[in-house]
């Protein structure tokens, strides 16, 4: 196994997960879905504290490692610094909102395996503002441009599903 350590982050509904999945079946390493994390069964956010002990004590355990998610609050830096590979997705928000809507017909009624068990697949108002508007507010938009630029030598940004197909061919 080699020492791969993978950040994911982007927009929501982007498909990170999927790819994490993939990196990781692909390479033989552990995979962490933030969601699982950040989400208690039923849609119950998990303390602050907890989160950042199952995070830290993932990455002291793993050598290799894949973890999707953006939670910024939750051993960001540490993900950011101890990341070989960055991969970031900047997919529009059509493309975001066709594969929420896709997710959510795929899993309604039951959780996805990126989520934590408990957590049925949902579409409601708040989330549909978030992939359309919050989650690309100004704050989220400066948060990627930092991250591009402070991390430019081991960011890749992905911009549409083609993109991400190319990646998995030959950019890995």
């Amino acid at each position: 196994m080699s020492d791969r350590r993978i950040m994911i982050i982007g927009y929501s509904g982007s498909g990170k997960s999927t790819l994490a999945r993939k990196l990781g079946e692909k390479w033989g390493c552990e995979v962490m879905h933030l969601d699982c994390v950040h989400w208690l069964p039923g849609w119950k956010e998990r303390k602050r504290e907890e989160k950042a002990d199952i995070i830290n004590s993932f990455l002291d355990a793993h050598h290799s490692w894949v973890i999707d998610g953006n939670y910024t609050k939750d051993c960001y830096e540490r993900r950011l610094r101890e990341a070989t590979q960055i991969i970031f997705f900047k997919f529009p928000r059509r493309i975001c909102l066709f594969r929420a809507l896709k997710r959510y017909f795929q899993y309604r009624g039951k959780s996805r395996e990126s989520m934590t068990k408990g957590c049925e697949e949902k579409i409601d108002r708040e989330f549909l503002w978030w992939i359309l508007w919050k989650g690309r507010n100004r704050a989220h938009k400066r948060n990627y441009k930092a991250v591009c630029e402070g991390c430019a030598e081991k960011v890749v940004i992905l911009k549409s599903p083609g993109a991400v197909r190319r990646f998995l061919q030959n950019g890995l």
